[in-house]
């Protein structure tokens, strides 16, 4: 889902996408004073958009942290 038109996203991409080709996610605070986090391709800056409650967000970076994305190859 696309943000509305009348609340603008300051996107901000992570200090570690240094891989230079573009390929990196973005994410931003959704300037409508409901606290949702906007995820979108930093290749596809009109593309869509993927939303998450400030709630959602917050677990998801917990389980970053803690390394439960952490995909390791055998």
């Amino acid at each position: 889902m696309s943000a509305p038109e009348h609340a603008p996203i300051a996107w901000h991409i992570s200090s570690f996408s240094a891989d230079g080709g573009g390929n990196c996610v973005e994410a931003g605070l959704v300037n409508d004073g409901t606290e949702r986090v906007a995820v979108r391709h930093s290749k596809a800056p009109d593309g869509p958009t993927i939303h998450y409650t400030r709630a959602e967000w917050e677990a998801f970076l917990a389980g970053a942290r803690a390394g439960e994305f952490d995909f390791h190859h055998d």
